[in-house]
């Protein structure tokens, strides 16, 4: 790759070509969760996060009236950090000056200005729109006097709170690499094999990052198979991938015999959202948005089809890899990522564990480095999806320099087709894969207690 489109890709702050891009979609930026004070005791004396989102400093704060504020922090009387701010319960107030903002960020108060000062009158301090869905908070970095586009309503939004779950994690990275190797069909074969299969019957759906130990829909010869076997045996899958109105939706077929063919659909979210089968009937919906160009949270919001989700074991599961409050993982490259070159050579192909596979990821993207070199890459055939991806982000990228509409979640003439997209994880009949996979995902629809009525997953 070229040295310039790299960097074009990569860098996200104000002012450049794909922080733009980016600044047309809602971007999550924080978890609800870190508000509650159970898991972080500081908010129950004051309800207030620093944050950096897309290279920008802000203040996350919730009112008494449970309006949520999102603020530049830079108060603009003179630059103190508003995240250090009195919380007053209407608003925000700087302790420099005594200068105070409310969520929507007008200024109530100069209190050192002369009795009938009109100065507050006139100080408006930069705020983001905020929504909450699915867990999560999520905010529009576009420009002041624009209108954000309507919000997707992907799955892992419409469905209730209580067959949802959400979570993050830092990684040390460029936003872009984080995205590409969830984007990518071929890595599970490798990077997750498991050297040895665990018994299903001893596999939950909530498990943390175990999505390879569960098995796959349908059977080969009558027997039930997990991924872990799958991605072990059949590691040449056959790449594919279509247009969708979101992104790409990417197919892996993996020939088992003549007469079955496991199938893999899994969805790219443009730019940066992958949604993936985590089992027959839950899909992980994974986002990466960018702290600045060197980190990435990623936050992932666990749908179910079936029955509720147990939040708190799943949230339990996961803090034992994750420290709060700033969802830091406890592994990276101060411990090597926790390599144990023992356990490569009897259970894993990575060897850093079988409990939670999100440190494989985190091992893969951190070790390129802060912002990987492209131009050193030797891409094969089995990267289609990757070089597919940096197309379309360079053509937005351009077009929306060029004054154009940024595609897929923020062109409100899209704002209906944002809805799905499904997957499915199965072994079906070679000659029919394409139908089986819809009937099998239409089936897990129609069981859905928190649908309406059945409908047929957007494919299309």
């Amino acid at each position: 790759m070229r040295a310039d489109h790299s960097e074009l890709m990569t860098r996200i702050g104000p002012g450049t070509g794909c922080g733009a891009v980016l600044r047309r979609y809602w971007q999550p930026v924080a978890l609800v969760d870190e508000f509650d004070a159970r898991l972080d005791p500081r908010m129950a004396q004051r309800a207030v996060k620093a944050l950096r989102v897309l290279g920008q400093d802000l203040v996350l704060f919730k009112d008494a009236e449970g309006r949520w504020g999102l603020l530049d922090r830079a108060c603009p009387h003179r630059g103190a950090d508003l995240a250090f701010g009195r919380h007053e319960g209407d608003g925000l107030r700087c302790p420099f000056h005594g200068w105070k903002f409310d969520a929507t960020g007008r200024c109530l108060e100069t209190p050192a200005e002369p009795v009938g000062s009109k100065l507050c009158e006139r100080i408006r301090q930069r705020n983001y729109p905020v929504l909450e869905r699915s867990g999560i908070l999520f905010a529009w970095f576009g420009e002041e006097g624009q209108a954000p586009p309507p919000f997707p309503a992907f799955d892992c939004f419409t469905a209730p709170a209580t067959h949802t779950f959400a979570f993050k994690g830092l990684w040390n990275c460029n936003w872009l690499q984080a995205f590409e190797v969830g984007i990518d069909p071929a890595h599970p074969s490798f990077l997750h094999r498991f050297l040895n299969d665990a018994p299903l019957d001893a596999i939950g759906d909530n498990a943390a990052g175990r999505q390879f130990r569960s098995a796959s829909a349908g059977a080969f010869e009558g027997e039930k198979w997990p991924m872990t076997r799958i991605m072990r045996e059949f590691h040449r899958p056959e790449i594919s991938f279509e247009s969708r109105p979101w992104g790409l939706q990417l197919t892996a077929l993996r020939p088992m015999t003549d007469a079955l063919t496991h199938v893999r659909i899994t969805q790219a979210i443009f730019p940066h959202t992958f949604v993936i089968p985590l089992s027959e009937t839950l899909t992980i919906t994974q986002m990466h948005v960018p702290v600045d160009d060197t980190r990435t949270y990623w936050y992932s919001v666990f749908t179910s089809f079936a029955g509720p989700v147990d939040k708190e074991a799943m949230r339990q599961q996961r803090l034992q890899f994750i420290s709060l409050p700033d969802y830091v993982p406890k592994s990276g490259r101060h411990d090597n990522w926790g390599f144990d070159p023992a356990e490569q050579r009897t259970q894993t192909y990575l060897g850093m564990g079988e409990e939670d596979i999100n440190v494989h990821d985190q091992w893969a993207v951190e070790s390129m480095g802060p912002i990987q070199d492209r131009t050193r890459e030797h891409l094969g055939t089995s990267d289609k999806v990757i070089v597919a991806n940096r197309r379309m982000l360079l053509k937005a990228i351009e077009t929306v320099q060029a004054g154009g509409a940024a595609p897929g979640a923020a062109d409100p003439s899209l704002a209906d087709r944002m809805r799905g997209p499904d997957t499915v994880d199965g072994i079906a009949p070679a000659g029919t894969w394409g139908t089986w996979w819809q009937e099998r995902v239409q089936a897990k629809r129609a069981g859905a207690p928190w649908l309406a009525q059945p409908e047929k997953a957007e494919t299309a």
